[in-house]
């Protein structure tokens, strides 16, 4: 009896150590700006607590926020992508001034239509999450965005 309590404690145990933080989930879409011109956007739903970084931030501090797109005969980048405010702060952590978004920023990039629509971009976007006690390492998400 006492064995097969002893399993369930550690079984128990291993499955609260185990389990995989994801505190940031992220939904495309894409908004037509003319015949020609469309908007990507990628939004970031963040847990209460926890922010990302900017897609530009000082050396020595966190990994930034970065998106690239696979290159496609479909459509041309206008510019790079765009992101809102944030909250600039003395960074307890990186123990620096750095710009970072909570809640639910949304990153915009233009393009371009070269061909006909329908058709799919894909992209990904690398990122570093922190709360205040603590970053989890750099996580690379893949992105889909479907031009109509």
């Amino acid at each position: 009896m006492n064995k097969i309590v002893l399993l369930l404690v550690l079984m128990i145990v291993g499955t609260v150590n185990g389990q995989i933080l994801e505190p940031v989930k992220w939904s495309t879409s894409v908004n037509k700006i003319s015949d020609t011109e469309y908007e990507l956007v990628a939004t970031a739903n963040i847990d209460k607590g926890w922010h990302l970084y900017a897609q530009s931030v000082p050396d020595g501090g966190p990994i930034p926020t970065t998106f690239t797109f696979k290159g496609s005969k479909d459509f041309l980048k206008k510019g790079n992508t765009q992101e809102g405010a944030g909250h600039v702060i003395d960074d307890p952590i990186f123990d620096m001034k750095i710009k970072f978004f909570e809640g639910t920023p949304e990153f915009k990039q233009r393009i371009r239509v070269k061909e006909t629509v329908p058709f799919t971009i894909n992209g990904t976007v690398e990122f570093m999450v922190c709360n205040d006690t603590r970053c989890l390492p750099p996580t690379e998400i893949d992105l889909v965005f479907d031009v109509k």
